[in-house]
């Protein structure tokens, strides 16, 4: 079953949220950090609740909330989120007062916080939805999984939507062990050259994006989730291959069909490889571009190329900021995101023009 995009609002390193002018300015940083522009919270949350909301609490609340307002819905059926690190800046506040406090009776307001449901509870609280709610954190599938979750709610049940989202922060600390693992470039360098050249290692980023998802067209649908699947840890480019080309063959879908392709190269040799095997051989010949230079790299990262996609089949155009050749094709109708967290977390998301 298909479901439609009624809207769609992002918090993220680019100038996203609430913005009418789609990514018509790009901005440049020079570190390896990709850190959210944040709006003014006050316009969409109560400024007496903001003190006590930490920083990703903060960023998906106002982008739900903006999201069921562009959408024109007060309170969905459903509300399923995706993250995998969840409210990390409140785990760091917990656990510092723990020792601090040498594990004496604390105050629990940051436990309570730090859990990853915290998000999805939020927004249910303020806009007092007491229908089904569900978080999802599976690593670098969770954004996948709460879609898919959506998904079947809306061809099983009777919701006529589902507010679905994804998000992940950075914290200093988070960004210090990440960076010890290797994950991150070493040098500092412009996100806009992460394609030009080789080498070991990403950009960290952050983000949070919110999906009012309906089971009946509207006219102000952006674009259509055709389907969702994930496939976990291949053992080599050749079953990857096979999984994508299932993924195709029981949709009767051709390369061909397909008007553009959402790949998540990173700019680490490594990750980049398997997408370079991809595209020379089930996925040859269509035109692709490349979103992490906008985002960075982290877990939930699909959602902001979910946004992506359906933000370029809505206006039929692709941003400059994409670095992307013109096509021949009149109508950009078919893309289909694929994306891979460390050769782990594979997953395919195709979208649809309504």
């Amino acid at each position: 079953m298909k479901a439609y995009i009624s809207s769609a609002i992002t918090i993220s390193p680019q100038k996203t949220f609430k913005n009418p002018l789609f990514l018509d300015e790009v901005e440049v940083y020079t570190d390896n950090r990709l850190t959210c522009i944040e709006p003014d919270y006050s316009e969409a949350i109560d400024p007496r609740l903001i003190r006590r909301m930490s920083r990703i609490i903060k960023m998906s609340v106002a982008s739900a909330l903006a999201c069921l307002k562009e959408a024109a819905v007060a309170i969905p059926d459903a509300i399923v989120t995706g993250t995998a690190y969840g409210c990390l800046e409140d785990t760091s506040v917990f656990l510092s007062n723990m020792i601090e406090y040498s594990e004496e009776p604390i105050t629990p307001t940051a436990f309570v916080q730090s859990t990853h449901n915290t998000i999805g509870a939020q927004v249910a609280l303020l806009i007092k939805c007491r229908q089904y709610n569900n978080t999802f954190v599976s690593g670098g599938a969770s954004f996948e999984n709460a879609l898919l979750d959506a998904m079947m709610l809306l061809a099983e049940n009777d919701n006529s939507n589902v507010l679905v989202g994804g998000m992940d922060e950075i914290t200093d600390m988070s960004h210090i062990v990440l960076s010890r693992m290797g994950l991150y470039k070493r040098k500092p360098a412009s996100n806009l050259d992460l394609f030009k050249t080789a080498s070991k290692g990403t950009i960290n980023g952050e983000g949070a994006a919110f999906f009012l998802l309906a089971n009946k067209p509207s006219s102000r649908d952006l674009a259509c989730v055709d389907a969702v699947t994930t496939f976990y840890k291949p053992t080599d480019i050749t079953e990857t291959a096979n999984y994508i080309k299932t993924f195709l063959t029981t949709r009767a879908i051709n390369c061909s069909d397909i008007d553009l392709l959402i790949t998540g190269n990173n700019g680490d040799t490594k990750n980049d490889e398997i997408y370079a095997q991809i595209q020379t051989s089930v996925l040859a010949d269509i035109p692709s571009v490349n979103y992490k230079h906008l985002c960075g790299e982290y877990p939930t990262s699909t959602a902001f190329a979910v946004w992506l996609g359906s933000n370029i089949i809505k206006n039929n155009a692709i941003p400059d900021a994409l670095n992307f050749k013109p096509i021949s094709k009149s109508k950009i109708n078919k893309v289909l995101i694929y994306n891979h967290y460390q050769n782990t977390y594979h997953s395919l998301i195709l979208l649809s023009s309504c």
